[in-house]
């Protein structure tokens, strides 16, 4: 039975390796770019396009240290506070029944919080730091989640909740 159970990915697993993969490419400087270039804001497809940007990462010589380090530490946080949200709410879920809408909506808000607390947090690392723009990069970062997090959420439909099938 042991063998059996390595064979599934749970809940947080899959939700997990969306987030990285979400992070990996339209955090990417080379999509960041090509967005900031392409798309226009004005239609709902270019503004889309550019909110999938808001997890940034760089290693740009031109901006202060500080910015950086906030910038990548987001990235990471949107990530490592993807799985925890995932773990609290799907493994607080009774049941061992797969593909129910519970999931989409935990992998979905687990999203949500996860890029509001990456905002908050990694705005006071920030070189212009202050309460004010902790608070707008949480509801960026809540904004980021709520557009994007359904795409977490999709992924975590039909797995196991638990460590186990």
């Amino acid at each position: 039975m042991v063998l059996a159970a390595s064979r599934y990915r749970t809940t947080t697993g899959a939700g997990v390796l969306a987030a990285l993969i979400l992070v990996l490419v339209f955090g990417s400087p080379v999509y960041v770019d090509w967005a900031n270039d392409n798309a226009n804001t004005n239609t709902a497809g270019g503004w889309f396009l550019k909110l999938l940007t808001w997890p940034a990462w760089s290693f740009d010589a031109d901006s202060s240290v500080q910015d950086v380090l906030a910038a990548d530490l987001k990235a990471i946080l949107l990530i490592v506070l993807t799985a925890v949200f995932l773990a609290l709410t799907t493994n607080a879920q009774l049941g061992r029944a797969r593909g129910s809408f519970s999931q989409l909506l935990a992998g979905w808000s687990g999203y949500i919080f996860a890029g509001a607390v990456a905002g908050l947090l990694t705005a006071f690392i920030r070189s212009d730091a202050s309460l004010l723009g902790a608070f707008q990069a949480a509801g960026s970062g809540a904004i980021y989640g709520l557009f994007v997090g359904w795409i977490v959420g999709i992924a975590t439909l039909g797995h196991y909740r638990g460590n186990t099938p």
